[in-house]
């Protein structure tokens, strides 16, 4: 089992600590969402059961302040292309995740586009028809 307060650290919002905790990116399948997951990232994930939820947690290392997140099946958890984005990582070159969305189930909604020195975006919709950002300095 997972410890959750091992990975979340308990301290105030500021300009030194992170401003996302975890994130939650709803699903109505869990296999056929992991598997897109892990096929365009190239990850392992982690399945679990929680509070009537089921989840594949991306890739986390507990303690080290990073936030990470999950995909969910669960009651409160509705797919949706509006509404709060998340950004993926997709270093260290996004044109290698991009590749493998749509032979993945996936779809490209918006195609990589600079963001100046702050790298490159996309939005993409997994299978479970939620649109999510993704990004990379290259």
């Amino acid at each position: 089992m997972i410890e959750f307060n091992t990975f979340i650290k308990n301290e105030n919002m500021d300009n030194a600590t992170n401003a996302l905790n975890w994130f939650e990116i709803p699903a109505t399948d869990i296999n056929r969402s992991q598997k897109f997951y892990e096929t365009i990232f190239k990850i392992e994930m982690t399945y679990m059961e929680m509070e009537g939820s089921k989840m594949a947690m991306f890739p986390f290392e507990p303690g080290n302040g990073k936030a990470s997140g999950a995909i969910v099946v669960g009651e409160h958890h509705k797919p949706s292309s509006e509404g709060t984005f998340v950004y993926l990582n997709a270093n260290p070159k996004m044109d290698n995740v991009l590749a493998r969305v749509e032979k993945a189930g996936g779809k490209i909604i918006q195609p990589k586009f600079s963001i100046g020195e702050h790298g490159n975006i996309a939005y993409i919709m997994d299978t479970e028809g939620s649109v999510v950002g993704i990004h990379s300095m290259e």
